[in-house]
């Protein structure tokens, strides 16, 4: 195997051998199977629980970090003074502990605590003038999801965050949203210029998922799967460019196709 770009082997502490039944037709056999690992971290923030998160066990201190940036928590890696990773436990403290931890959040509240819509005028909008060539953009979607832990077991997700000059990191995850933080974490504690990068995921793309990109400012987003009006909506008004169904030379440009070299505009 092949280590990722942060050092990180594919598969390590992701997943266990447990043991099955399997069947082929008429014939049976007792076997094991490569199972994804699902772990609850309890995420403490200056000594107060702030959330639980369910997730692969794996590039902990870069989810902290991508987590509390989306979240609006913190605005850069250098207001975290120290993260402690114990067994379920991640504690965080910060170097201004006197600081209003309760994250700005974007999704109002409605009857009985659902969730009624995403004020846009409360996020902000992209600021970049990056823009991608459709054959790069094809090329790069192979690399970062030819992921041999999902072929071994069928129950992961992949993002990755590219450049022009290529692929800087991906993450693998049981949540899209965990690996996007991770990835987005990675790339602060390195000095990564979100704005000139452009996210990479194997599932639906997302209102939650846009969100993450508008805060972190990367400008184009693109998956192998499906998004959702909402995403679309939030996008179209932020100056995100969402890009779905992406397979070999084809393509769904859904909002800001100028981010694309080469491809026309939208009707009005």
């Amino acid at each position: 195997m092949t280590a990722h770009k942060d050092g990180h082997l594919p598969g390590e502490e992701m997943f266990r051998h447990v043991p099955c039944i399997r069947v082929d037709g008429e014939k049976t056999e007792v076997a094991t199977h490569e199972v994804i690992e699902e772990v609850p971290y309890a995420l403490f923030i200056n000594g107060r629980h702030a959330m639980t998160a369910m997730m692969s066990p794996v590039q902990l201190e870069d989810f902290v970090t991508g987590y509390l940036f989306t979240e609006q928590i913190i605005k850069s890696p250098d207001e975290i003074e120290s993260i402690k990773i114990e067994k379920n436990r991640l504690s965080v403290i910060t170097k201004n502990l006197f600081k209003v931890l309760g994250p700005k959040k974007t999704i109002l509240s409605g009857c009985g605590g659902s969730a009624s819509f995403i004020d846009t005028a409360k996020l902000p909008s992209i600021k970049s003038g990056l823009t991608i060539p459709a054959t790069t953009i094809s090329h790069m979607i192979k690399e970062v999801l030819a992921s041999e832990l999902h072929n071994m077991t069928g129950g992961i997700h992949v993002v990755g965050l590219a450049s022009p000059g290529g692929v800087i990191i991906r993450s693998e995850d049981i949540g899209r949203h965990n690996a996007l933080d991770r990835v987005i974490g990675y790339a602060l504690r390195n000095n990564v210029e979100l704005s000139s990068t452009y996210a990479i995921c194997s599932g639906r793309i997302s209102s939650e998922m846009v969100r993450k990109c508008l805060v972190a400012n990367i400008p184009v987003i693109v998956s192998r799967g499906a998004t959702t009006t909402l995403a679309i909506d939030i996008a179209a008004k932020t100056g995100l460019c969402v890009i779905g169904f992406v397979r070999s030379a084809t393509m769904n440009i859904y909002t800001h196709p100028e981010r694309v070299q080469g491809v026309p505009s939208l009707p009005q």
